[in-house]
C-alpha cells in the first residue's frame, strides 16, 4: 500500500511565501523518509484557482483569471523544482479533468440527500472566501474582517448547501479517535467545534464567473472549499487513464496524511471528511495543522514589510541553511519565529561545527594515518560505544519522523553527531597514533568515528539532501544507494576505501542585512 501525503492546494492570488515554503519542505522530508523505507510514495502538490477573490486580483492587474493563475502556478511548480521537491503530482483546480472530477462528485453527493437549495444572508469576506460571524447584523454599518482588516461586503444570496448537520455523530466518532488529528492541541480544538453542533455550509455561489458551474443549478458556481478539497482526489488520479471517482482506491486513496496550516484545520477535519462520507469515499487517515511563521516575534505582513522571500532567503544562504533551521528549530504542530541571529547561529553550529568539522577532522586523520583511506577496525571487537549511539539514535529518529516531529529527529543526529566529537577529543587519537602498540587502537577510533559520520549523512538527507551528497561524497559513498535497511545498520563503511582530499562540506553563513 502507498504512503500518500497532500500539502494544501495553494491558493494562487500571490507568489509563493514562507509559510507555504514551509508546509512543503516538511512534506517533502516526510516523503524522502518513507521512500528510504522502501515505501511507494505519492507527494501530491498543487495550487487551487477558482473563487471571487482571484477574478478581482486577475481584474486588477488587467489580467484574464486563467492567465493569472497560469502566472503563479508556474511561479509554485518553478520554486519547488528549484527546491529539489520530489512531488510526484501537481494539481491545478482549473484542469478539466478536475472539473469533470467536481460534477461526479457533486452527483454522489446529491443522490446521497445532502444537498438542499437555501439563502446564505451576511457579512462575507472576499479574503477569506467565506461568511464571518459578526455582529452588528445591520448592513449599514461594514464591520471589518479581523483577519484582513477591510471592509466586509453584506451578502443576500441564494446558495446550495451541504448538510453536514446530517453528520454530526459520525464526525463526533471520527475526530475521538486521537489518531485522525494531530498535534493535541489541534485535535482539543476540533473537538470543541464539533462538540457545539455542526451546521450546514454554503457550497455554492451566485454571479461568479471563475469558478466551476454547478450541474442542474444555473447561476451556481462551486464555492471554493468545495472545489479546492476535491483536488486531492484529482491529484490521486492524475496519472490514471480513468479519471473516475471508482479509481481512486487504485491510485493512492485514501491519503496517508493531510499536512495544512492551522488557519485551514476545520476545513480538512470537519468538512472534508463529511463530504467524502456522503459520496461513499474512504476517509484520509490523519489531518495534520502546523503553526503559524513569523519574524522577529512579529507577524510577517507586506504592510509592515516583513515579508520573507523564500526564493531570497535560499538564494543568499543556501536550500540546505533554509531546510533545515525550519525543520530543527520549529516544533512541527507549534508557531515558529524566524529569528536572524538564531538562524546563523543554529546552521553554524550544528551544520558547519558540529557535523562539517567532526567529518573533516576525522577524513584528514585516517588519510594522514593510513595511506589516505579509511582505517581497518578489529572485527573481533565487542561493546562499541559509538555503536550503541547510532543505533539507540537510528530508532528514535524513525520514531520521531513517523510522528511528524522534525525537530526531535534532527536533534537525534546532532546528538550522535555531539558524541562523536566528544568522543575524538576524550580518545585524543592524535597522541595515540605516537605510540606503534596503540596504532590499532588509533584505527577502531576513526573507523567507528567515521562510520558515525557514514551514518549520519544517510540520516540527513530527507532533511537536507545537498548536505547528505556532500557528506557522503566525502567517505565515498554513492549517494544514490539509499536502501536504508542495510545502509543503517552498523560496520557498512568499507575499510582501506581511499577518502578524497578533504573540504568543508558546510561553509558557514553571515546574516545578509538586506533580506
Amino acid at each position: 500500500m502507498s504512503f500518500t501525503l497532500t500539502t494544501p492546494l495553494y491558493y494562487v492570488n500571490d507568489k509563493p511565501h514562507l509559510g507555504s515554503t514551509y508546509t512543503t519542505i516538511a512534506c517533502d522530508a516526510l516523503s524522502r523518509f518513507y521512500r528510504r523505507q522502501s515505501q511507494e510514495v505519492i507527494f501530491i502538490t498543487g495550487v487551487d484557482e477558482h473563487g471571487q477573490k482571484i477574478e478581482r486580483t486577475a481584474q486588477s492587474n488587467n489580467l484574464l483569471p486563467q492567465d493569472h493563475c497560469d502566472q503563479i502556478a508556474q511561479q509554485y511548480k518553478n520554486l519547488w523544482t528549484s527546491q529539489q521537491i520530489t512531488f510526484d503530482r501537481f494539481i491545478r483546480t482549473s484542469s478539466n479533468s478536475h472539473k469533470s472530477l467536481v460534477h461526479e462528485f457533486f452527483k454522489r453527493v446529491e443522490a446521497s440527500g445532502d444537498i438542499r437549495l437555501g439563502r446564505q444572508k451576511g457579512w462575507y469576506c472576499v479574503g477569506c472566501e467565506e461568511y464571518k460571524d459578526i455582529e452588528p447584523n445591520d448592513k449599514n454599518n461594514e464591520p471589518e474582517c479581523p483577519i484582513h482588516l477591510r471592509k466586509l461586503e453584506w451578502r443576500d444570496e441564494e446558495n446550495l448547501f451541504f448538510c453536514l448537520s446530517n453528520y454530526q455523530e459520525k464526525i463526533e466518532e471520527l475526530v475521538k479517535k486521537d489518531s485522525f488529528i494531530m498535534p493535541e492541541s489541534r485535535r482539543n480544538e476540533v473537538r470543541s467545534f464539533v462538540s457545539s453542533g455542526l451546521r450546514d455550509f454554503s457550497i455554492s455561489r451566485i454571479d461568479v464567473n471563475w469558478g466551476i458551474n454547478v450541474p442542474g443549478y444555473p447561476g451556481h458556481t462551486f464555492y471554493v472549499w468545495f472545489d479546492a478539497l476535491l483536488g486531492y482526489l484529482s491529484g490521486c488520479l492524475l496519472p490514471s487513464k480513468s479519471k473516475s471517482l471508482s479509481s481512486l482506491s487504485k491510485n493512492g486513496w485514501p491519503a496517508s496524511v493531510h499536512v495544512i496550516g492551522k488557519d485551514i484545520l476545520r476545513f480538512h477535519a470537519v468538512y472534508w471528511p463529511a463530504m467524502l462520507m456522503s459520496a461513499n469515499l474512504a476517509l484520509p487517515e490523519k489531518v495534520f495543522g502546523h503553526g503559524f511563521l513569523t519574524r522577529e516575534g512579529k507577524k510577517m505582513g507586506k504592510s509592515l514589510g516583513n515579508v520573507l522571500d523564500p526564493k531570497s532567503l535560499i538564494d543568499s544562504y543556501g536550500m540546505d541553511s533554509v531546510r533545515w533551521f525550519l525543520l530543527r528549530n520549529i516544533e512541527f504542530g507549534k508557531d515558529g519565529d524566524f529569528q536572524n541571529k538564531r538562524f546563523i547561529d543554529t546552521v553554524n553550529s550544528d551544520l558547519a561545527n558540529t557535523i562539517g568539522n567532526l567529518l573533516n577532522r576525522s577524513t584528514s586523520m585516517s588519510r594522514k594515518w593510513f595511506e589516505n583511506k579509511t582505517s581497518k577496525p578489529d572485527k573481533l571487537r565487542n561493546n562499541i560505544y559509538m555503536k550503541s549511539c547510532c543505533e539507540e539514535a537510528i530508532e528514535n529518529y524513525i520514531k520521531s519522523f513517523v510522528k511528524l516531529d522534525f525537530k526531535k529527529a534532527a536533534s537525534e543526529i546532532i546528538t550522535i553527531a555531539s558524541l562523536a566529537n566528544l568522543y575524538l577529543n576524550e580518545q585524543e587519537p592524535w597522541k595515540k597514533i605516537k605510540n606503534e602498540d596503540e596504532r590499532q587502537t588509533v584505527e577502531n577510533i576513526l573507523y567507528d568515528v567515521l562510520e558515525t559520520c557514514r551514518i549520519i549523512g544517510f540520516l540527513i538527507e530527507p532533511l537536507t539532501p545537498d548536505l547528505s551528497i556532500r557528506i557522503l561524497s566525502q567517505l565515498s559513498i554513492d549517494p544514490s544507494i539509499q536502501n536504508w535497511a542495510d545502509n543503517l545498520k552498523w560496520g557498512q563503511l568499507e575499510e582501506s576505501k581511499p577518502l578524497p582530499e578533504p573540504k568543508p562540506v558546510m561553509e558557514r553563513i553571515e546574516i545578509q542585512e538586506e533580506l
